[in-house]
């Protein structure tokens, strides 16, 4: 066998060549080959014992084992059926082969005998096979040992022996057979078949088929449901292999048997509740399954995920709320992890479901006083002292909230203020409080460390109720709390207490100099979770937060605050930018421009920025989907049952409990929005911070002289205006010069560090500051066009002006002549009248100069007639050229036309001569 040779070859490797083998080498071959080649059946027995205890005690002896000894133990399980010591011996010893030797000392990287014997063994189907077969052996020892074979195998190499018992005809059949059997082989084939279902899908369909869910149910029901022991959380282990993202195989339970037995392990049995370990163990299980059968297939779309919908539907048809309740609500004996998981299953169960989320807003809990069951999760979100507790209880209001409008508004109905003497009233009055006056009662508590802790509980709740409903936040904004005493000042709005609670949180120090509140560090991020839902998409609230002045300062103190979390800061970042986007005051004090100018020059617009890169670049933000949802095995269920709140003063655990915390704070929803926030918070700064803060309207009017306005008054007026054009420019350019020296700096010191990490925060802001500068420009053009339009009117006025000087200077001119004219006429006429003599023309000179006139314009017609006469002739010759081309004869053509022509020239002849 090459396996078998090269498993020889790998001993030799670890053990030496053959002169220095050890001893355990030599020993384990000389008992097979005692088992092999003996002629007495005692002996062969006796060598089996031997070899089964070298095997079990010695690594050496397991590589040896592997190297020499599987054709020989296969042979006699194969051969030697009869004899059923040499069976049981062998399957034993196969065991011991297979199994770890957790004492043996030596390295980690060491070779496993027993991982290399697995999959020596598991590469030969007709071992597997010839195993299988084993399982219908009478013998009680045979089969129960195959099983301990068969596990160990799966434990150590699962994929090749699923495939392998695929491949082999009733395979699974057989192993199903074996829960029939007695207890200790039911139990081994249970703990089989939970390792076997876990990945294979093809398997769980066939062990179903099987009738696998009868028989588990009834195996629970016989060990006591959740009071029985280990085997019962084997059985549900399997019943979650077999539905989890199998819905066919939940159609077929819930269609078959139903969801009664399930449910009825949930069923607190005896008078004392008394919860042991295994049953708290048992209890998480049923609720991990019953969890699959609500949260449906993560990869369907859960609006399209039908199987889902019927599930929670036929679940509550079923009562299983009520059972839910008395474990997570009502049952307060019960141990911290089950009534969290009892929670949570709620949560899962009424979120997005209509008639679901009617049931549990109409379902009453207590014997002798009852009170709704949403008023009893609000209580124990506000008194526990779990904080696991308090995020679970949390969890069942906020899918309550979900998509459910009409819950949001009865809850918010009932937010009316008490009286100063009802928030003071001990807290066993809150049972006859409605739903809203126990939540403000918790919000207007005093500002000491525990009621401080509460105020953020209930303030937690809050958020889930104005959650994404613009009603409901009109509603509570309108709030108003009143001072603990009247002197102290008029009521205030509730977002304003909130906000004081944030900076009493943040600034309350022990005497190490460290947060008071540093296992409690969700306190803060609460508030801030609640300020971001309240300011989203709700201008007066936006407008409720900027009528204090100290809130932007205290957050701009937050932003810049070194000490603080890489949450916090960006939480109060995301504030920041929703006091612009969402800004839509017209006070000049409070206005987005403003609120852009403040935080620009107190922490730096660059640096803004950058909070929300470090917030994105948190493991929260970063990861791109929530971690699957652990297997529920015995080692993670018993760690689940053990699970408490850690005392605040052990700082060894704060890291592990910081993630649980964080992720119940940054839900994929909240995150979403941060990131849809954080691109309209971007967008809107760019827009914001690229205009003036005056913005100038150019109204054509301007640009036109105005009735009764001298030139000059004009030609100032131009001026003016173009110079307060020039200076909204450089203001603008001022403010782009400033971006450019942000980024710079942003660059430099950066760049050697985190080139590759801030070079797309140096992107944005650059393509930021090109945007700035082309509107700058484009702007520009437009003022220098506006510019050259009133320098040209203004010219064409002056031009105009000086036209109109020159005409006036010309008819002067013409006037002073006309007057001229009239002196000298006047004077003649003065002249003639007294007699006086008169100069007389010169008449014969006018003749002479009317004869030269008369000739001049005779001689200009005759020349005028003899170039008309030249054109002629020299049309007349073009023409007879061609007609004698045409063969044509121009004389007899020509003959007559000169006399009928000459007729009138004799006539005019004889006239002349007479």
């Amino acid at each position: 066998m090459d396996l078998v040779s090269g498993y020889k070859g790998m001993v030799e490797l670890v053990f030496g060549n053959e002169n220095s083998s050890s001893n355990e080498d030599s020993y384990v071959e000389r008992v097979l080959d005692r088992i092999s080649n003996g002629q007495l059946a005692e002996d062969r027995r006796t060598a089996m014992v031997e070899l089964q205890s070298v095997v079990a005690e010695s690594r050496a002896a397991q590589l040896a084992f592997g190297a020499m000894g599987f054709p020989v133990l296969m042979s006699v399980l194969k051969e030697e059926r009869d004899d059923v010591e040499m069976v049981r011996g062998a399957l034993e010893t196969l065991v011991s082969a297979l199994t770890p030797i957790n004492h043996a000392k030596g390295s980690k990287d060491q070779v496993q005998p027993a991982l290399m014997n697995s999959d020596l063994l598991s590469r030969e189907s007709d071992s597997i096979s010839l195993l299988l077969s084993l399982l219908s052996e009478e013998d009680f020892y045979v089969r129960y040992y195959t099983l301990q074979l068969l596990t160990a195998l799966l434990t150590n190499s699962p994929t090749r022996l699923q495939e392998a018992i695929l491949s082999i005809p009733r395979g699974i059949t057989r192993l199903m057979d074996m829960l029939m059997d007695r207890e200790v082989i039911r139990n081994e084939a249970l703990l089989l078949l939970t390792y076997l279902t876990r990945e294979a899908e093809e398997i769980q369909k066939i062990v179903v088929f099987e009738g696998a869910f009868e028989k588990v149910f009834s195996i629970i029901k016989e060990e006591g449901g959740s009071d029985g022991g280990v085997v019962v959380q084997d059985c549900l282990e399997l019943l979650s292999n077999l539905l989890r993202k199998n819905a066919s195989n939940q159609v077929l339970l819930r269609e078959t048997i139903g969801f009664d037995p399930l449910i009825s392990i949930l069923k607190s049995r005896g008078s004392t509740y008394s919860f042991t370990q295994q049953k708290t163990v048992n209890l998480l299980s049923a609720l991990e399954t019953l969890n699959l059968l609500i949260m449906g297939d993560p990869k369907v779309d859960p609006a399209k995920d039908g199987n889902k919908l019927t599930n929670k539907t036929t679940l509550v048809q079923k009562k299983v709320l009520d059972h839910l309740l008395l474990l997570g609500v009502e049952s307060q004996w019960a141990p911290v992890p089950v009534r969290c998981t009892a929670l949570q299953c709620i949560g899962n169960l009424i979120t997005e479901h209509p008639k679901n989320l009617d049931a549990i807003a109409s379902k009453f809990l207590g014997d002798d006083v009852q009170e709704p069951a949403l008023n009893s999760i609000l209580r124990i979100i506000l008194r526990t002292s779990s904080t696991q507790e308090f995020f679970a209880a949390d969890y069942v209001f906020k899918c309550f909230c979900e998509k459910n409008s009409d819950g949001q508004t009865m809850l918010a109905s009932t937010l009316i203020p008490q009286p100063q003497s009802m928030i003071h009233a001990p807290l066993e009055e809150d049972v006859n409080m409605s739903f809203g006056s126990m939540l403000l009662r918790s919000l207007t508590l005093s500002e000491n460390d525990g009621d401080l802790e509460t105020c953020c509980r209930a303030a937690s709740v809050l958020s889930h109720v104005i959650k994404n409903n613009s009603q409901c936040k009109e509603r509570v904004l309108k709030i108003k709390l009143e001072a603990p005493m009247h002197s102290l000042g008029d009521p205030e709005p509730l977002m304003h207490r909130m906000v004081k609670y944030l900076a009493v949180s943040s600034s309350m120090k022990n005497r190490n100099g460290k947060s008071a509140l540093s296992s409690n560090s969700y306190l803060q991020l609460i508030i801030l979770k609640l300020l971001i839902i309240w300011l989203a998409d709700c201008p007066s609230a936006v407008q409720c937060f900027l009528e204090s002045r100290p809130h932007l300062t205290y957050l701009l103190e937050l932003v810049a605050d070194s000490t603080a979390t890489v949450f916090m800061r960006g939480l109060a970042a995301v504030i920041l930018g929703e006091c612009v986007i969402y800004n839509k005051s017209s006070d000049s004090e409070k206005d987005a421009f403003t609120i852009v100018d403040t935080f620009s020059q107190k922490i730096g617009l660059t640096s803004y920025f950058l909070k929300f890169d470090e917030l994105q670049k948190s493991f929260l933000f970063a990861s791109k989907s929530l971690e699957p949802r652990k297997v529920l095995t015995r080692s993670t269920a018993a760690s689940m049952a053990e699970v408490e709140d850690v005392d605040e003063d052990s700082s060894s655990n704060q890291k592990d409990e910081e993630l649980p915390i964080l992720s119940s704070v940054f839900d994929s929803h909240f995150i979403n929005t941060v990131k849809r926030l954080e691109a309209d918070i971007r967008e809107s700064i760019v827009i914001v911070y690229s205009q003036p803060k005056s913005k100038v309207a150019v109204v054509p009017a301007e640009l036109e002289q105005r009735k009764g306005e001298t030139d000059g008054e004009y030609i100032k007026r131009l001026k003016a205006f173009v110079e307060k054009q020039c200076t909204e420019i450089q203001d603008l350019l001022g403010r782009n010069a400033t971006l450019a020296e942000d980024l710079s700096k942003t660059g430099g010191s950066e760049s050697s560090s985190e080139q590759r990490v801030s070079g797309p925060s140096n992107r944005v802001q650059l393509e930021t500051l090109q945007r700035d500068l082309q509107e700058v420009s484009k702007r520009l053009e437009l003022l220098k066009e506006e510019k050259v339009k009133a320098e040209s009117d203004a010219s064409y006025y002056q031009n105009l002006a000086s036209k109109m000087e020159s005409d006036l200077k010309s008819l002067s001119d013409a006037y002073n002549s006309l007057e001229q004219a009239n002196f000298h006429l006047e004077k003649e006429a003065k002249a003639l009248k007294s007699g006086g003599v008169s100069i007389s023309p010169d008449i014969e000179a006018i003749k002479a100069e009317a004869r030269e006139e008369a000739q001049k314009e005779s001689e200009t017609e005759l020349n005028d007639l003899l170039v008309c006469l030249g054109q002629e002739q020299s049309k007349v010759e073009r023409l007879s050229a061609r007609l004698m081309e045409l063969g044509e004869d121009v004389d007899t053509l020509l003959e007559g036309i000169g006399d009928d022509l000459g007729l009138p020239e004799e006539v005019d002849d004889e006239d002349e001569d007479e």
